[in-house]
């Protein structure tokens, strides 16, 4: 009776023993399996973090290519406004120069002319001493 009692006992320990292996092993089976989801999540995460990097990376690229033309078109502006302001300079000063030669100029032949009916002046004023100085010593 013993012997049935300890082979009872000794069958009933192996198949616990059995089903709580077949248990373990569907337990790890399912870990794995939940690894392998939990992994393909996480690469699908940084996959799209990838992307989504990849995205603004070309937007901040974008907006530096339109700050650069901004600052070229900005600078072509300020350029062909330096230009135009030189070139209008230039223009004034050469006016000014051609405005103040011709005063130069109207100036001289007034001077020239009073200097002339100064002369012509002089000239019949000593022409007229003159003749009245023949005038007296004829008397």
């Amino acid at each position: 009776m013993k012997k049935v009692i300890l082979s009872a006992v000794m069958m009933l320990a192996l198949s616990t023993s059995f089903v709580s292996c077949r248990d373990a092993a569907d337990k790890a089976a399912e870990a794995t399996e939940a690894t392998g989801d939990a992994m393909n999540e996480a690469g699908e995460d940084l996959k799209d973090m990838g992307e989504d990097a990849a995205n603004k990376a070309e937007e901040i690229g974008t907006d530096m290519k339109e700050a650069g033309n901004n600052a070229i078109e900005g600078t072509k502006e300020l350029g062909e406004d330096a230009a135009t302001k030189m070139k209008d300079a230039g223009t004034k000063a050469v006016d000014d120069a051609k405005e103040l030669g011709t005063k130069t100029v109207d100036g001289a032949k007034e001077l020239g002319t009073k200097a002339v009916d100064g002369a012509k002046a002089a000239g019949t004023e000593v022409k007229t001493s003159a003749e009245e100085a023949a005038a007296k010593i004829k008397q």
